[in-house]
């Protein structure tokens, strides 16, 4: 049966009606801020989808299945990697968006985009490259850079600002973040990304140690055991649950007491009992995983290809592909481009073909031909 032009099915304009039942609180993509440069919309999904699907479709997204988690380059198949951890900071986030009647599209979009600057190695090829280039790095700002600048030959992605936003506020210091006083225009949904990548970090670093051999759980501070639980699903409900009671208020939706929306924009928050439990938990992983694995050899390793990686292309950037090398771009930033966004694997072989024998068999796993 012929239905007629895709424009006259309404499909767009029946997904933004939808969002209109959403929190008075949520972001509505047909009310987004917008894009650098004008497009056309599209007939059949939502600017925000729209997003999340050319995030999806980039170089810069697939080869995050190569590029560290905590553990360098490693040799089992279950170990997490930034493609996996994207992946589970999408469906926590998306999980909490749900719940609290705010935007999901717009979740994923941002989640599926905020460590696509990570570096090979992890943070610690974050530090490194922080390091040797003077105006400093940062994985969330490299992350923009590619969604503005270096995805599709160049072009960039031209995203919403909606989105952008959450890529590049999604980062938190050390300790208790949700007590820092966050950007008044920060999005509910943003605040739910940075949220779900603590919670999907938190988590899945704890079962790869133990897979390890390196923490067990009942070497893990009581209270979180206690409070959160024993086992990876226990914790992450645990946590999730805590933010969506503590945050109710955002969803617009009456809980018993209140029959109508707050005066003041809510904020994405935590029960106070999980989110003690999740401050010392996050400080004991820093104190007994995180810190303990940046001394090992294998770090070190990892940082030395990462300087002579960018050392050499800093002076060799002819070696440097478009669209990270071109006119107008000078060779520090062309080689702090090109080395964040190579795998640890291809970081590893091109090492090696510059100083065989750098790796010193620090990666036993990658084969370096």
């Amino acid at each position: 049966m012929k239905t007629g032009p895709v424009e006259e099915l309404q499909v767009r304009q029946r997904l933004e009606a939808l969002e209109e039942n959403l929190s008075p609180y949520a972001s509505r993509s047909s009310r987004s801020l917008g894009r650098e440069r004008a497009e056309t919309p599209s007939p059949l999904r939502t600017e925000f989808q729209r997003d999340r699907d050319r995030i999806i479709h980039t170089n810069a997204f697939r080869r995050l299945k190569h590029k560290t988690q905590v553990f360098l380059a490693p040799s089992g198949d279950h170990y997490v990697t930034r493609l996996t951890h994207t992946l589970e900071v999408a469906q926590i986030g998306r999980t909490i968006a749900r719940a609290l009647n705010l935007n999901e599209d717009l979740v994923e979009a941002m989640s599926y985009g905020h460590d696509l600057g990570h570096t090979p190695f992890g943070h610690l090829g974050e530090e490194t490259l922080d390091q040797v280039y003077s105006p400093g790095f940062t994985h969330s700002a490299q992350s923009l850079r590619i969604v503005e600048q270096l995805a599709k030959d160049g072009e960039g992605l031209n995203l919403t600002w909606e989105v952008r936003q959450g890529i590049i506020s999604h980062s938190k210091p050390r300790g208790d973040f949700l007590d820092v006083e966050l950007d008044e225009s920060l999005t509910l949904e943003a605040q739910i990304l940075r949220l779900a990548d603590s919670v999907a970090y938190l988590n899945h670093d704890i079962a790869d140690a133990i897979r390890a051999g390196m923490l067990r759980v009942e070497d893990l501070p009581e209270r979180a055991n206690r409070i959160l639980g024993t086992t990876h699903s226990e914790r992450i409900n645990s946590l999730v649950t805590g933010i969506v009671q503590a945050s109710w208020p955002a969803s617009g939706l009456p809980d018993g007491t209140h029959h109508g929306p707050p005066e003041e924009k809510p904020a994405i928050g935590m029960d106070p009992e999980a989110r003690e439990a999740l401050v010392e938990l996050r400080e004991y992983m820093f104190q007994n995983l995180y810190l303990p694995l940046g001394k090992t050899r294998q770090s070190e390793v990892g940082r030395e290809v990462v300087k002579l990686l960018y050392y050499h292309f800093v002076e060799n950037a002819e070696e440097i592909p478009p669209p990270y090398f071109g006119p107008g771009i000078d060779p520090e930033r062309a080689a702090v481009d090109f080395v964040s966004g190579m795998t640890d694997h291809y970081a590893i072989r091109q090492a090696e073909k510059l100083q065989p024998g750098i790796t010193q068999g620090a990666f036993h796993n990658v084969p370096l031909e």
